[in-house]
């Protein structure tokens, strides 16, 4: 089955805006988070929609911890009560920014109450390189990616173990995941027996940067990555993954486009901005496909 891009009623949310990324939803399917970019990508915030009781989706509102600093990358943890994301905000009061991006962090007391203040979630993690798209594991276990100076390559994919209560110092992942060239945005199963991930500069790769996926052998060792394959991946940027577990369904970002070189036939005005609003039109778009079969290929 190939990728497609997310169709439904939250399809044509999507694509009212310039660039679409990241994907984070609720067990129970009623919430979701995503990312919102500006043409040029210089800005982002963190949006969300709600489905009602009939099954409707609302319109997509800014986070309320969201709509200042250059926010993304939202995730929220296996019980829905904790959400991370990435941010260059320095701390909440000022208007001042930091170089780099760091993890921070919003909870709540039930599904349906409002988000706390984004707190920073320490020193341990957030340093003055860039840490990007936090994943956390049923035990609280923290992976995100950096480009430390102990880094395998030129990104690597970090674990910082959640210890009573406290965060470990981040621990490269080992060669079956990260290479000599960039890992990153990689999405964890809740009990760690899976992470899914993007890769750029691979042998064998498709384009820009593609999906792998890493399983756990019954010696708690990551084996190693297997590319997705061109059913899922494109010759464009393929990254930011999350998995519905419910469904098995695979959502995430790409930028790949159908979009011909030249056309067989004039077109006048109206034909061509047709072909140029095209789903898949080189914008930053959210696709999907069913990976039931990969995964259980593994758990067999």
């Amino acid at each position: 089955i190939f990728a497609q891009q997310v169709e439904s009623a939250f399809h044509k949310i999507f694509n009212e805006f310039p660039h679409v990324r990241d994907f984070a939803m609720t067990s129970n399917q009623d919430e979701i988070y995503f990312t919102v970019e500006s043409y040029k990508k210089e800005y982002s915030y963190i949006a969300y929609i709600t489905k009602d009781n009939s099954g409707k989706w609302s319109k997509p509102k800014v986070a309320s911890f969201s709509g200042m600093y250059k926010d993304l990358e939202p995730f929220l943890a296996p019980n829905g009560l904790t959400l991370y994301f990435a941010t260059n905000r320095k701390d909440n009061s000022p208007i001042e920014v930091k170089k780099d991006i760091d993890i921070w962090y919003v909870t709540r007391t039930s599904l349906k109450s409002n988000w706390s203040e984004p707190k920073n979630i320490g020193s341990v993690i957030n340093t003055s390189a860039n840490e990007y798209y936090p994943s956390v594991t049923n035990t609280g276990d923290l992976f995100f990616t950096a480009a430390y100076k102990d880094a395998k390559g030129k990104e690597d994919i970090y674990v910082s173990r959640y210890v009573n209560g406290n965060y470990q110092k981040p621990v490269s992942l080992s060669t079956a995941v990260n290479s000599e060239k960039y890992e990153f945005n990689a999405f964890v199963a809740p009990d760690e027996s899976f992470i899914i991930y993007t890769s750029f500069g691979r042998k064998g790769s498709f384009g820009g940067g593609d999906l792998y996926i890493s399983f756990k052998n019954n010696q708690n060792q990551w084996m190693p990555a297997e590319n997705l394959g061109a059913s899922i991946n494109s010759n464009r940027i393929d990254f930011c993954p999350f998995l519905d577990l419910n469904t098995n369904t695979l959502y995430f970002t790409s930028d790949r486009s159908s979009i011909q070189k030249s056309l067989k036939n004039k077109k006048n005005i109206q034909q061509l901005q047709k072909i140029l609003k095209t789903k898949a039109n080189g914008l930053g778009r959210m696709y999907k496909v069913d990976i039931s079969k990969i995964l259980n290929k593994k758990r067999d």
